[in-house]
């Protein structure tokens, strides 16, 4: 049955969408909208005609689709929102066919909101095989045919279905370029757009949402980590430049950038503004850093660095200070611990959904980006545990196992983006502020174990011996870390240029 044949339940999903919109723009009048007569609170008992009134729904909801931009949409679809309101909109932008850019757009979003906030963490990860040992379709495009079942969903044309295959290159790209300038000047963003346009009607379709939304959410995420680096960048800059007594930090398209204009940057505003008016703002973030990069750096005094031997600057790694690991370790707010044990998480439920879903031969090599994260027979035999919360010594050694799998794993990664970062000061901090958070997490979690052993519920000997071998391992790989984040930049420079020799 169709949703023009059930008008209740169409009248349900426009009801939704009524009232979002409605508290949407709330906000940007000031106060309450004016609603039509018998729109007012849509109840779906007691119609007389439930098809009048849906005539008057499509009307109203076409007039508050004028008004409402896709920025406007991006800003309100906080981690807040309930997916079932998405999901309401989703089916909303499906019925209308239209293939305009503004009713792709939205679509668009709402479909990579559903995906970056699954119902269940870490579902839309879940993979497997189908009875004739095909690959099945992913689990958030099954996700999307349900949703979108009652809709009349498009075609998918042979040709559109080889455009979805340009995605998967295009993200390697991104993952490819190093800094915002490179990635604005690599031609994706405007590919992206004549693919999503080229797709027409069929853009509405399950398998190109399925598509488009994952790509949407990685592409996201490398974009903002550039960006929010090269904003860093400017802002240390003007500070140092401000400081100094000057204002000026470079020119623009012929226009003078000040400390004052930096200043009043505001980040996640950029973000947040339509696609056109930011892609041109970004432009200019990524001008004023290049006109920085050619500019000789200007020197302050940093906070909770030792200065290294004077040495000569042949590469710009060397510009990079020597931590003082004691000091800054010390130095660690609560709120850096709470947001690394936000990501401490999310790896352990990624991993905890492999490990069960897996065939029982290769759980124990879980694929990370980077790397692959070989897990002991009891490592993964605790991920598989369906209750940790108990106040038992098994339960408490099983997440002490969880947890050092995950900081070994994270400490790896980060390890890995020091070493992709040794040309980017900035960046490298960054990577090198969240390897010294994990340490100082890693040092909880021994004294959590050791207060484990020493209790008068002590573990098991098998218990006792898994933890020793999980923590070992996350010992020697804080000891590389540390080794990392101790070096001397001129002493690595040196050894890179012995290598060469």
């Amino acid at each position: 049955m169709s949703l023009a044949e059930d008008p209740k339940w169409e009248l349900a999903i426009l009801a939704t969408v009524q009232g979002f919109y409605e508290k949407l723009l709330q906000g940007y009048v000031g106060g309450e909208i004016p609603i039509p007569d018998g729109l007012g609170s849509v109840s779906l008992q007691g119609h007389a005609d439930v098809n009048q009134t849906l005539v008057k729904m499509h009307r109203w909801l076409r007039i508050l689709d004028l008004a409402i931009t896709p920025a406007m949409l991006r800003r309100a679809f906080s981690d807040e929102v309930d997916p079932e309101i998405a999901e309401a909109m989703l089916r909303h932008f499906t019925r209308k066919r239209e293939s305009s850019e503004v009713n792709r757009d939205k679509a668009d979003l709402v479909a990579t909101f559903l995906y970056r906030h699954p119902r269940v963490p870490g579902q839309w990860e879940k993979r497997g095989f189908g009875l004739d040992g095909s690959l099945p379709l992913s689990p958030f495009e099954i996700a999307l045919i349900e949703i979108l079942a009652e809709s009349d969903v498009p075609s998918l044309p042979e040709e559109h279905a080889q455009l979805l295959r340009l995605f998967d290159p295009l993200q390697e790209q991104a993952h490819k370029c190093r800094d915002l300038n490179a990635l604005l000047e690599s031609g994706i963003i405007s590919q992206v757009r004549e693919i999503k346009q080229s797709l027409d009607s069929s853009f509405f379709h399950p398998g190109v949402l399925a598509t488009i939304a994952p790509y949407n959410a990685a592409f996201g995420r490398i974009f903002d980590r550039l960006f929010h680096t090269a904003a860093g960048e400017i802002k240390s800059y003007a500070q140092a430049l401000q400081e100094q007594g000057g204002s000026i930090l470079g020119n623009v398209d012929g226009v003078d950038v000040t400390v004052d204009h930096v200043a009043a940057m505001e980040e996640s505003d950029l973000l947040n503004m339509d696609y056109s008016q930011a892609l041109d703002k970004f432009r200019r973030v990524s001008k004023l850093k290049q006109a920085l990069d050619r500019r000789p750096p200007v020197r302050r005094k940093p906070q909770l660095l030792k200065t290294p031997a004077k040495s000569a600057p042949e590469k710009k790694s060397s510009l990079r200070p020597m931590l003082d690991l004691p000091a800054l370790r010390a130095a660690i707010t609560p709120q850096q611990i709470s947001s690394e044990e936000n990501k401490l998480r999310k790896v352990e439920e990624s991993v905890r959904v492999f490990v069960r879903v897996a065939d029982p031969k290769f759980r124990q090599i879980v694929p990370m980006r980077f790397f692959n994260l070989t897990l002991t027979p009891q490592e993964a035999d605790a991920y598989c545990v369906d209750n940790l919360t108990e106040k038992t010594s098994r339960a408490e050694v099983g997440r002490v196992l969880l947890r050092s799998v995950a900081l070994f794993a994270r400490m790896n990664t980060e390890l890995e983006e020091l070493k992709r970062a040794d040309n980017s000061p900035t960046v490298w901090k960054l990577h090198a502020d969240s390897l010294l958070v994990l340490l100082e997490i890693g040092r909880m979690l021994n004294e959590t174990a050791a207060r484990i052993n020493s209790s008068g519920h002590e573990p098991s000997g098998l218990d006792a011996a898994a933890m020793k071998v999980s923590l070992d391992k996350l010992r020697q790989c804080a000891e590389r870390a540390v080794h990392q984040l101790s070096r001397n930049p001129a002493e690595k420079a040196s050894a890179a240029r012995a290598g060469a020799d």
